[in-house]
């Protein structure tokens, strides 16, 4: 996956539910402000994968919906944590944290403007 998009209705509200749960900063893209475009950079984000987050171009999907689009998942050093603290500032469960045998801990979770994120503790050894 060399990029990805998330699309928000609430630019700054999604930047501060990104931002505290990834510890991901934006920046705005030159040229491209009024569709309130921004490059995201941070801890998990390295060559070759590139991301931005951007105005949503219509309505956003409710809350509750079948998934509306990929499926992101980023890895985490405490899953519960990361899911805890995505409850307390805005975000809905999707998936509550989940031991996968072989793959880790994962959860998900909507971030408030009709996306859902997931995110992985991996096993430390090779099973959950």
């Amino acid at each position: 996956m060399p990029h990805f998009e998330i699309h928000a209705s609430d630019t700054a509200a999604a930047r501060e539910f990104y931002s505290g749960l990834f510890g991901w900063s934006f920046d705005a893209m030159p040229g491209f402000e009024e569709m309130e475009y921004f490059l995201i950079s941070g801890p998990g984000i390295e060559s070759p994968l590139t991301g931005g987050l951007m105005k949503r171009m219509g309505d956003t999907p409710e809350a509750g919906a079948p998934v509306r689009g990929c499926t992101l998942t980023f890895e985490v050093a405490d899953c519960d944590e990361r899911y805890g603290w995505a409850l307390e500032n805005g975000g809905a469960e999707a998936l509550p944290p989940t031991d996968f045998p072989g793959v880790g801990r994962a959860a998900y979770v909507e971030d408030g403007q009709g996306n859902i994120v997931g995110f992985l503790t991996p096993a430390a050894d090779g099973g959950a």
